[in-house]
C-alpha cells in the first residue's frame, strides 16, 4: 500500500505539472490576446485622432476662400505633430496635386490626373471611391519609399453641394509602429503588419521569432504560417483590404520546471510521514479564514444596505454586473432585472435613448467627465428623476482594469432648489428695475410734458393759421414737422419706460451695447439734468455684438448710473460730470462709468457688492449685489476703481459674440 500510494504520487505530480505548464501556456496567450487586442486599439485610436486632424483641414478647404499659405502652415503642423502621417496631398477634381505638404518633387505624375479605371492605381481607386460615395476612403498598401509600406485616407471636398477634390493623407505602417507601439510591447511580442498575401508591410522587431512570418522588410514573401499558441492575428480594418496585425511572443527560457520536479518527488516522499498532520492544519486553517470572510461579508453587506448613493458596476463590454440595494430603489427594479443586462437599459428614458447611447459609449471609452454626468432615469412607475453619475475604472486583484463602477446622486431636489432660486432671483430683479423706475418717475414725467406741450402749442398755432384762411404752406408744414418730432420724442420715452418695466424671461440674443447706452442716458437725462449733472457718452460706432439680455443690461447700466449721479450729489455744480464710455479690449468690450463724486472709503470697499450691503439711508443693498450677479451671468466680471483725480469708476466687461452670431444679427 505504501508503494502504490507512492506511484500515485509520482503520477499524480507528473500530471499536475502537465497541467501547470498548459495552465502557463494558457495564461500567455490570453496575455498575447490581451496585449494585441490593446495595441490594435490604441492604434485605431491614434489612427482616428490623425483622420479627425486631417477631416478638420478637408473642411478648411470646402471653404469658399481658402488662404493658401495658412493651409500649407496647417498642413505642415498636422505632418509635423503626427509621425504616421508622412504627408498631405490636395488633389483638385480630376485628381491633379495641387498642393503637397512636405514638397514631393521627386515624386512621378504630382501634376497629371489620376486614371480613373479600376486597379490602375491604389490612390486613383480610392479617390474613385471618395468621389463617387461622397465618405472618407482607404487605399490599397503600397509602397512609399524603397523601405517603407503605408496607405492612402482620401477625405472628398465639396463646395455648394458639388465635388472639388480630395484631401489625401499618406499614411506610414513603419512610423505608425514606431511611435505608437510601446516599449513594453516590443520587450513581449514581434508585431508585424502583413498583407492579404502574408506579405510584410512593417514590423516594430526586426529580430528573428520561430514559427513567425519570415522576412522582416516591407514588401518580403509570405513565410511559413505563424504559431498558433504563440501569435494571434487582428484584422486591421481600416485601412482594410486585408491588412492584418501579427503579434509573436518571443520564446522564453525557464529552468525551474526540472528543479521543481526533483524538489517535489524528493519532498512528497519526505512529508508522506507528517502530511495528515498539515492537512489537519490545514483544514483548521481554512475553517478559520471562512469564518473571518463570513464576518467581512456580512459587514460589507451591511455597509451596501445603509448607502443612500447608488452603485453600479459594469463589464468591458457594458454590461451590469452588480447593483446595491440604492440604485435598485431609485429604478424601482430589483438586481435580478439589472444584472448581466446590456443596453439598452430599462431604466433610459424612450426619447433619450440617443444621448444616453452616447454617454454610454463616453465612459466605455474612458472619457467619463470628472465632474460627472447628468442624466434623466425613470424609474418602474414611469415617474422620473435627475441623476448625477461618477465614473470610475474598475480594478481587480491583479491590477487589471475589468469594468466600470459608477456612483449614481438623486439630484431631483437639488435641480427643483436651483430653479426655485433661479425664479427669485428673476422675481428680484423684476422689483429692483421698478424701484429704479418709481424713483425716476416724476422726473420723466416732466420729461414727458415737454414734448406734449410743444405739441399742443404747435397744434394750436396751426388750427388758428388754418381758420384764418391766411397762411403759407411752408411755415405750416414746419411747424408740423416739428409737431411730429416733438410726437416721436414723446414715444421713444414711453417705448424705453416699457421695455424697461416690463417682466419678460431672460433672452439672450447678440445686442448692440452702444443702443443700450444710449437708451439709458435718455432714461436718466432727465433725472440727471434736474440734479446739475452734465451725462457724456463716447459710444464710437462700429463695436462688435455682444449675446445678452438687453433689459438686464440696460438694469446694469441704469443702477451704476444712478449710483455715480447721486455720489455727486455733495460735488460743486461746475464739476458735476458723469462719462460713460465704452471701448473694445483683449476680445471683450469694456464698459467705464464714471462720476467726480467723494469716492469710496476703504473700510465700505469690501462689502460692497455683498448682498443688503448700502451706505444710502432708504436704500435695500441689493443693488450692486444684482448687477455683478447679472454682469456673471453673461461671463462677465464687474469691477470698480479709484479715479485719478478724485471719483470711482464702475467698469465691467462683457465678451464680443463669435462670427456666426454677428452675422445673424
Amino acid at each position: 500500500m505504501p508503494l502504490v500510494a507512492m506511484a500515485l504520487v509520482v503520477v499524480l505530480l507528473g500530471a499536475f505539472l502537465w497541467l501547470l505548464h498548459r495552465n502557463e501556456r494558457d495564461e500567455e496567450a490570453l496575455g498575447l490576446i490581451k496585449d494585441a487586442l490593446w495595441v490594435e486599439q490604441n492604434l485605431h485610436f491614434q489612427l482616428t485622432s490623425d483622420e479627425d486632424k486631417l477631416e478638420r483641414l478637408a473642411e478648411a478647404l470646402s471653404r469658399e476662400t481658402v488662404d493658401l499659405r495658412q493651409f500649407a502652415a496647417m498642413a505642415r503642423l498636422v505632418v509635423n505633430t503626427n509621425p504616421a502621417i508622412e504627408r498631405v496631398l490636395w488633389l483638385d477634381a480630376q485628381g491633379r496635386s495641387r498642393m503637397a505638404e512636405p514638397p514631393a518633387e521627386s515624386e512621378a505624375g504630382l501634376d497629371e490626373a489620376l486614371d480613373d479605371k479600376p486597379g490602375a492605381s491604389p490612390r486613383g481607386d480610392a479617390f474613385r471611391i471618395a468621389r463617387s460615395s461622397g465618405l472618407r476612403a482607404y487605399g490599397v498598401p503600397y509602397r512609399i519609399d524603397p523601405g517603407d509600406t503605408g496607405f492612402d485616407a482620401v477625405f472628398p471636398l465639396y463646395r455648394d453641394g458639388a465635388f472639388a477634390g480630395a484631401l489625401v493623407g499618406v499614411f506610414s505602417f513603419e512610423a505608425m509602429l514606431t511611435h505608437h507601439v510601446p516599449w513594453w510591447f516590443a520587450q513581449r511580442y514581434q508585431l508585424e503588419v502583413t498583407d492579404l498575401r502574408g506579405g510584410v508591410l512593417g514590423a516594430k522587431s526586426r529580430m528573428a521569432v520561430p514559427g513567425a512570418t519570415t522576412g522582416a522588410v516591407p514588401g518580403a514573401a509570405a513565410g511559413a504560417a505563424p504559431d498558433p499558441l504563440r501569435s494571434h492575428i487582428i484584422p486591421f480594418d481600416p485601412p482594410g483590404h486585408g491588412v492584418a496585425l501579427v503579434a509573436t511572443a518571443y520564446p522564453t527560457e525557464s529552468n525551474a520546471t526540472r528543479t521543481v520536479l526533483v524538489v517535489a518527488i524528493f519532498g512528497l516522499t519526505g512529508s508522506a510521514l507528517w502530511s495528515l498532520w498539515s492537512l489537519r492544519r490545514h483544514i483548521a486553517g481554512r475553517l478559520r479564514a471562512e469564518e473571518a470572510l463570513r464576518a467581512e461579508h456580512a459587514f460589507r453587506k451591511a455597509m451596501e444596505d445603509s448607502l443612500t448613493v447608488g452603485m453600479r458596476a459594469r463589464d468591458l463590454d457594458g454590461r451590469i454586473t452588480y447593483v446595491n440595494p440604492a440604485f435598485c430603489r431609485m429604478v424601482g427594479l430589483s438586481a435580478e432585472e439589472m444584472v448581466d443586462r446590456g443596453p439598452p437599459m430599462p431604466y433610459w428614458l424612450p426619447e433619450d435613448l440617443d444621448r444616453a447611447e452616447a454617454a454610454f459609449h463616453e465612459v466605455l471609452a474612458g472619457r467619463a467627465p470628472e465632474t460627472g454626468l447628468e442624466m434623466r432615469f425613470r424609474r418602474s412607475d414611469g415617474s422620473r428623476f435627475d441623476a448625477l453619475i461618477y465614473e470610475a475604472p474598475l480594478i481587480d486583484a491583479k491590477g487589471r482594469h475589468t469594468g466600470w463602477m459608477g456612483s449614481v446622486l438623486d439630484i431631483t431636489e437639488r435641480k427643483r432648489a436651483e430653479e426655485l432660486a433661479r425664479q427669485q432671483q428673476e422675481r428680484l430683479q423684476q422689483t429692483s428695475r421698478l424701484i429704479t423706475m418709481g424713483e425716476m418717475a416724476s422726473t420723466l414725467a416732466h420729461e414727458l410734458n415737454q414734448p406734449l406741450s410743444a405739441i399742443a402749442s404747435y397744434c394750436t398755432g396751426c388750427l388758428n393759421r388754418l381758420r384764418s384762411g391766411q397762411f403759407d404752406t411752408q411755415e405750416v408744414a414746419a411747424a408740423l414737422d416739428k409737431l411730429a418730432a416733438q410726437a416721436r420724442r414723446a414715444g421713444l420715452i414711453v417705448r424705453r419706460v416699457h421695455d424697461f418695466v416690463r417682466k419678460s424671461e431672460p433672452n439672450v440674443a447678440p445686442c448692440s451695447l452702444s443702443r443700450v447706452l444710449e437708451d439709458c442716458v435718455g432714461l436718466m437725462g432727465a433725472d440727471a439734468a434736474r440734479l446739475g449733472v452734465r451725462v457724456e457718452l463716447d459710444a464710437p460706432a462700429g463695436l462688435p455684438m455682444v449675446p445678452g439680455d438687453r433689459i438686464l443690461l440696460q438694469q446694469v447700466v441704469l443702477n451704476l448710473m444712478r449710483n455715480g449721479i447721486e455720489a455727486m450729489a455733495k460735488t460743486p455744480r461746475a464739476r458735476r460730470r458723469l462719462s460713460v464710455s465704452v471701448v473694445r479690449s483683449d476680445g471683450a468690450l469694456l464698459t467705464a462709468i464714471r462720476d467726480h463724486g467723494s469716492g469710496i472709503a476703504p473700510e465700505i470697499a469690501e462689502g460692497l457688492f455683498s448682498p443688503f450691503f448700502t451706505t444710502k439711508s432708504e436704500g435695500m443693498g441689493m443693488g450692486l449685489n444684482i448687477c455683478r450677479s447679472i454682469v456673471e451671468h453673461h461671463h462677465g466680471r464687474l469691477w470698480f476703481e479709484a479715479a485719478p483725480d478724485g471719483g470711482t469708476r464702475f467698469l465691467f466687461s462683457l465678451p464680443v459674440c463669435s462670427d456666426s452670431l454677428e452675422t445673424a444679427e
